[in-house]
């Protein structure tokens, strides 16, 4: 998509369309269906639960997108899953959408959850089960089922959040079929509704596999689990009073401020009057949707930062990556973004925006050592071609310099969180703190691209190598065959670098419009600080 739109408006038009039919889910029949059964939909369920006048915070909006057609599809990846907050509490919603083949689980579905769990273990985030699944999507089943980051996963994190003291609520309001029956049992409060079903077989399966005949309420209903199992902790005539009991459940929350190590200047906090030093919607003005344009990434940071609260750190050093000190919503916070113009360097050698040299690397190590220091929360923004290559530069070991904020980026103790504006190429995405590098959150802009390399790149270096094996066999290159690998290739890389494809991946855990951002950041940061693992600060082997 980002190939087709020249402009801001088309491209953000273009993805708020197809958004809005990501959140129809299986379709209006399907969403008949569900109100048939006297049921909300997973989205209906969210908006009853969370508070009046609050967000929905959503992750994973784009999960599964262009993937499973032959299937479905699977819109969202038959998940909802975000923050919101519920009776004064900020929460981990996570609910089944049975308008895509009865809440079934795909592959994407499961990482998604584990996702979700995952922000919610590291945040000490209460979470809430919205069930309502048929379980696992059979077809699919060698990819869901048994490997450590697969369905069972799911069950061991609620195990192990519970034993954190995480508080975990889960609700029944539909079907909770086989090995899913174990999610909302392993919770510490089980809520189900009447007509739902809590079952490992289904009475057919009971049927077919021990002769006996058994009716849904027997076997699985919320009478039966209230009454005679004991099961389930709270039985609920209709949807409406499983929201109001979850609610009730929810004002029983103990109250989590944010960690004394982080810090906060209230006067200009969340709900004060802290604005940035330019309107947000200025972004558009100073990116441009081409890639290939040069901006200064300071007067972007100050469409997100609070007014007058930029430090700059080592401004006239390794200028490719400015790193400085900041407030975002009040909270202290340090940024490290790749400048995306020319520079010269003090000894007057021109670098290039968006590279990664070796002098930039030593420096964004040291700040981010720094951070460490004193607990500041780390917010990239990644828009990166990568590192420098070419003799001069592995002469002044780029490698060991850029081994050097790997190793401090693997080993920060504070929370980091991603927003990726622009490219994300090769070893420059973990240099800033890719997906691999466990960022609390990692959000992109819908020009972000992912790859090892562009796709100009890519195509010209397999080609040398087609060409160089052909005339080792003895063959002369065949320039229209060659064209059309060519052409293959980049189209191929199109295909992939397109953002929507890496958030239906995971990759991301949402796309968000740039005039967003700042908004986005307090949310997660609001998040990102309940929390601190009250550890020292330690890296691995430092090559000097």
């Amino acid at each position: 998509m980002t190939a087709t739109h020249s402009d801001w408006p088309a491209l953000l038009d273009a993805f708020r369309t197809e958004a809005e039919t990501i959140a129809l889910g299986g379709g209006p029949n399907a969403i008949e269906r569900q109100h048939g059964k006297n049921r909300m939909t997973a989205r209906e369920r969210i908006a009853a639960l969370i508070d009046d006048g609050s967000e929905f915070f959503e992750l994973g909006r784009w999960a599964a997108w262009g993937m499973y057609d032959e299937w479905g599809p699977a819109p969202a990846a038959s998940v909802i899953c975000g923050i919101g907050v519920v009776s004064g509490h900020s929460a981990m919603i996570i609910a089944n959408d049975a308008t895509i083949k009865a809440g079934a689980f795909f592959p994407m579905t499961v990482k998604k959850v584990l996702r979700a769990q995952r922000i919610a273990m590291v945040n000490r985030l209460p979470l809430i089960y919205l069930v309502d699944s048929a379980g696992v999507m059979l077809p699919l089943q060698d990819e869901v089922f048994p490997d450590e980051d697969d369905f069972g996963r799911i069950f061991r994190n609620n195990a192990v959040l519970s034993a954190m003291g995480v508080p975990q609520i889960a609700a029944i309001m539909g079907n909770c079929v086989a090995g899913g029956g174990y999610l909302p049992v392993l919770c510490d409060t089980l809520v189900m509704t009447d007509g739902s079903g809590l079952y490992l077989a289904g009475p057919a399966l009971v049927k077919s596999s021990i002769g006996q005949s058994v009716t849904h309420e027997e076997l699985g209903g919320a009478e039966m689990h209230a009454a005679i199992s004991g099961t389930i902790d709270f039985r609920e005539p209709d949807e409406d009073a499983c929201v109001a009991r979850l609610r009730a459940l929810a004002a029983n929350w103990s109250a989590k401020p944010q960690a004394a190590q982080f810090r906060r200047n209230e006067e200009a906090g969340v709900n004060s009057t802290a604005e940035p030093a330019r309107a947000v919607e200025d972004i558009y003005d100073i990116f441009k949707v081409d890639a290939q344009e040069n901006y200064e990434v300071c007067d972007l940071l100050d469409c997100v930062i609070d007014v007058d609260s930029f430090q700059e750190y080592k401004a006239e050093f390794g200028q490719t990556l400015v790193c400085g000190y900041a407030r975002i919503g009040g909270e202290s916070v340090g940024i490290v973004a790749n400048q995306h113009h020319p520079v010269k360097t003090g000894q007057g050698e021109l670098q290039l925006g968006g590279v990664i040299y070796h002098d930039s690397a030593d420096k964004a190590a040291r700040f981010i050592m720094d951070c460490n220091q004193t607990w500041t929360p780390l917010v990239f923004f990644s828009d990166v071609y990568g590192f420098m290559v070419g003799r001069n530069s592995e002469q002044s070991g780029i490698i060991r310099a850029g081994a050097k904020l790997v190793n401090v980026i693997s080993n920060s103790r504070v929370p980091k969180l991603t927003v990726i504006t622009g490219g994300s190429y090769g070893a420059g995405n973990y240099a800033l703190c890719g997906k691999a590098f466990d960022p609390r959150f990692i959000f992109a802009w819908p020009t972000a691209r992912y790859a090892v390399m562009g796709s100009a790149q890519a195509a010209g270096t397999l080609l040398d190598i087609q060409i160089a094996a052909m005339k080792r066999t003895g063959e002369d290159p065949d320039v229209t065959e060659l064209e059309a690998l060519r052409q293959k290739i980049i189209d191929s890389y199109d295909e992939q670098t397109d953002i929507r494809y890496a958030a239906a991946r995971g990759w991301v855990d949402e796309i968000i419009e740039p005039a967003n951002t700042r908004a986005a950041l307090i949310v997660a940061l609001k998040i990102s600080t309940r929390h601190a693992e009250d550890e020292p600060f330690r890296t691995g082997v430092l090559q000097v």
